[in-house]
């Protein structure tokens, strides 16, 4: 299928590694202009390399998602690089992995920085120009705990949650003016996060990391671990021009794990 994105701007939060990474590189495959952002020096470097091995322009920046000021540098150099940004993908590792009674007022702070607030600011940065132009898309990264809590992530599964109620609004909001908000839930796949969960519930449950995906494995229906290019995939579809009817989503991208209806 031809996706009618060659030549769009897209910012990838988080895009060095993982799902962002993952993400950036089917858009760079299908012409678009990417440029990412993370902390990680090396690893951006690996990145845009691989991003410009596609024949496009790719742009890397050093940025704390949780700063404001970092994320309205990284759209100005991105608009004054590559251009006027068509595409937005927000991204975060996820905040403090703990039960409810764990958890203090500055973890809890420390989450809504760079879960929530950071995917306000950057869709409020793209948004004017998006509207401007009157064509857009913006998928949010999110969670499955988004539909389905998890106790072990507390913060994630009630930020999440909320996250899903603003790309509803959002979408309704701008749905007439040619721009989509999308967010993407995925369920197991292996990237650093997932492996750092692994490894405190395999702790918790006195079983090594490996016996603990072999249970996570089991208990999805389609009998596997998921593999980051596959919600790059999906995400690269939200993002294209077909896409153009689909808006205000939480969809789900787990293997089938989540059971309910809705």
């Amino acid at each position: 299928m031809e996706l009618g994105i060659r030549s769009k701007v897209a910012m990838v939060a988080a895009g060095s590694k993982g799902l962002g990474r993952a993400t950036a590189l089917a858009l760079a495959a299908e012409g678009c202009a990417v440029s990412i952002c993370a902390r990680g020096l090396e690893a951006l470097a690996s990145t845009k390399a691989e991003l410009e091995a596609f024949g496009v322009r790719a742009l890397a920046e050093s940025v704390d998602i949780s700063s404001a000021e970092d994320l309205a540098r990284w759209h100005r150099v991105t608009e004054a690089t590559l251009g006027p940004v068509d595409i937005l993908v927000t991204n975060t590792g996820g905040p403090k992995a703990a039960v409810f009674g764990q958890l203090s007022d500055e973890d809890w702070s420390a989450g809504v920085d760079s879960t929530l607030l950071n995917v306000v600011r950057l869709s409020r940065l793209v948004l004017p120009g998006m509207r401007a132009r009157q064509w857009g898309r913006i998928v949010h990264i999110t969670s499955l705990v988004a539909k389905q809590p998890y106790p072990l992530l507390t913060i994630s599964s009630t930020l999440r949650a909320g996250l899903s109620a603003l790309t509803r609004t959002l979408a309704l909001e701008t749905a007439r003016e040619g721009i989509t908000v999308n967010a993407l839930l995925p369920g197991h796949v292996m990237t650093d996060r997932q492996l750092h969960l692994a490894e405190v519930q395999a702790a918790a449950a006195g079983i090594t990391p490996e016996a603990h995906f072999a249970r996570q494995a089991e208990s999805i229906p389609v009998g596997r671990i998921g593999r980051p290019e596959e919600v790059g995939a999906v995400i690269a579809f939200l993002c294209s021009a077909p896409a153009s009817y689909l808006t205000g989503q939480s969809l789900l991208v787990d293997g089938g794990l989540v059971q309910g209806t809705f």
